[in-house]
């Protein structure tokens, strides 16, 4: 991966300096929620569900009738004509926070004889322009394994350029546009990866936070060094809120939408039963995701969770199927020079598309 120096040598030029793509091209903002929410909590409440269950907040209405959200997410409530919710998604692999980031960012497990290439390297060397990823690479999150973020079989070539806080061009920006996305390095992450796009970069990567250790995250085990559930009212659900909620009215406003991919994309839920500590622990047996744009229907929700959000009720989606989904959002080949990229098994959600 390009570090600074690198970066301000060839990737600047390589990213500003080039014209938009074509109209017809098609972009990715991907944003990963690292530590992994719980559904319960954000996207899939179950307020019937026993106290021991259900969490702390409540379920507002978005601007789509039957469709309701956790009440951590009023702007994103706005916006629900333009994204779907997938209620149903879900892994077998280790609960471990490597292990889900790799499933849900490339749709494989990792194998260490054939390192499979993230999303954005597909859309790198398709396109001809660097994937990028920012504003920070994810650190180890408790097992040595890689994230997936790179170009694996198609090789370093198509690693992404890595861009940094101090690397953020957002002078052009009023300060009423800045503050919209939200005063801190995820909004502001936010903010460029829309400029990214505008310029014609075909993938922006943004890493929610760098680590699951010793800072507010999804990671709501409820003792130290991890989160709490309180901390999704008090930072993690705003601060993704406000954010979301900005780039997805910019996205539209600016006719960009209908061309970019977002996705918000996590490794796995969390248990449906609030452990000894007030927390919730990993779970990859039902989680929810959310697609905008590049044909993807907004204003649905595609399968369902039991009653207590343990396990998909119908439809059940695996990495395989959702990564499968985004290359047909995207346009991008299943196999190059070769190189299988998804399983054979692998379906695109159809019912997903205008």
């Amino acid at each position: 991966m390009l570090r600074r120096r690198e970066f301000l040598g060839a990737g600047a030029a390589l990213l500003l300096g080039k014209p938009a793509l074509s109209a017809t091209t098609k972009s990715c903002i991907l944003l990963s929620l690292v530590g992994g929410p719980s559904q319960l909590d954000t996207w899939d409440l179950k307020p019937d569900a026993p106290s021991s269950v259900r969490g702390p907040f409540r379920p507002i209405r978005t601007n789509v009738s039957g469709i309701q959200i956790s009440d951590i997410f009023p702007g994103m409530a706005r916006h629900a004509d333009k994204f779907a919710l997938i209620r149903s998604c879900y892994h077998e692999g280790a609960a471990l926070h490597e292990a889900g980031q790799h499933l849900m960012q490339t749709g494989r497990a990792f194998d260490a004889d054939a390192h499979q290439p993230h999303i954005g390297a597909v859309a790198a060397l398709t396109t001809g322009r660097k994937h990028v990823v920012l504003p920070h690479t994810i650190a180890s999150t408790g097992a040595n394994l890689p994230l997936a973020q790179a170009g694996g079989q198609l090789g370093d070539e198509h690693d992404p350029l890595l861009m940094s806080a101090c690397q953020f061009d957002l002078h052009r920006e009023s300060e009423k546009t800045r503050q919209r996305y939200g005063l801190n390095l995820f909004g502001q992450s936010c903010l460029m990866a829309r400029r990214l796009v505008e310029s014609g970069t075909p993938f922006v990567t943004v890493n929610m936070f760098e680590s699951v250790f010793d800072e507010v995250t999804w990671d709501s085990h409820g003792v130290k060094p991890f989160s709490s559930i309180a901390d999704y009212a008090n930072h993690v659900g705003p601060m993704f809120d406000r954010a979301y909620a900005a780039l997805i009215e910019d996205l539209h406003d600016r006719g960009l939408l209908a061309n970019t991919l977002v996705a918000g994309i996590a490794e796995f839920g969390r248990s449906p039963k609030i452990n000894p500590s007030g927390g919730r622990d990993h779970w990859p047996q039902c989680f929810t995701v959310h697609l905008a744009g590049a044909g993807i229907r907004g204003g649905q929700v595609y399968g369902s969770s039991d009653a207590t959000g343990s396990e998909p009720k119908d439809n059940p989606v695996s990495p395989g199927a959702l990564a499968a989904t985004m290359y047909k959002a995207l346009d991008l080949p299943s196999s190059i020079s070769g190189i299988q990229l998804l399983d054979s098994h692998a379906k695109p959600i159809d019912a997903l598309f205008v």
